[in-house]
């Protein structure tokens, strides 16, 4: 049976700063890792059909040890679909020997303009069994607030 995670956030910027944030490079290394890690684009190709490749390293690993190495998870992720302003829709995959974390993953970043200010939902289907969903949920909303404090920053 596939599980869907999700959470959301309203952040003090325009879907126009979110959106731009979602698709640079260097923004994305800055926000996306949730607290207690870091991370590095490899592969950068925005656009639909395009993607990128992100190893991202736990900080301290003791109690989270990581899907590829101890110390980290390597995704590739492929942008499936972008509609400016909207929605961005990546398919991800995680590289692991272990098959609990085997398969693709949807996520589905879903902006919403609220005034000045935009509603980010963030929907994960297909999620692997090995990633405890109460945990991912976190990061999930970890790296949201790391996005708001990110763009509201540069506002």
């Amino acid at each position: 049976m596939s599980r869907t995670d999700r959470a959301s956030r309203v952040i003090a910027a325009p879907p126009a700063a979110v959106y731009a944030a979602l698709l640079d490079r260097e923004s994305l290394e800055a926000w996306l890792p949730p607290d207690g890690m870091r991370g590095r684009v490899e592969r950068w190709d925005p656009r639909p059909g395009g993607g990128f490749r992100m190893t991202l390293t736990y900080l301290d690993s003791t109690d989270s040890p990581g899907k590829t190495s101890e110390a980290t998870d390597v995704v590739d992720v492929w942008f499936a679909d972008l509609v400016p302003l909207q929605r961005v829709v990546q398919r991800v995959v995680f590289e692991a020997d272990h098959p609990s974390y085997a398969g693709t993953m949807t996520m589905t970043w879903h902006l919403v303009a609220a005034g000045d200010r935009t509603e980010v939902t963030v929907t994960a289907t297909d999620v692997p069994p090995g990633i405890d969903q109460a945990d991912h949920e976190a990061g999930i909303a970890s790296s949201l607030a790391n996005l708001a404090s990110y763009v509201e920053a540069a506002g």
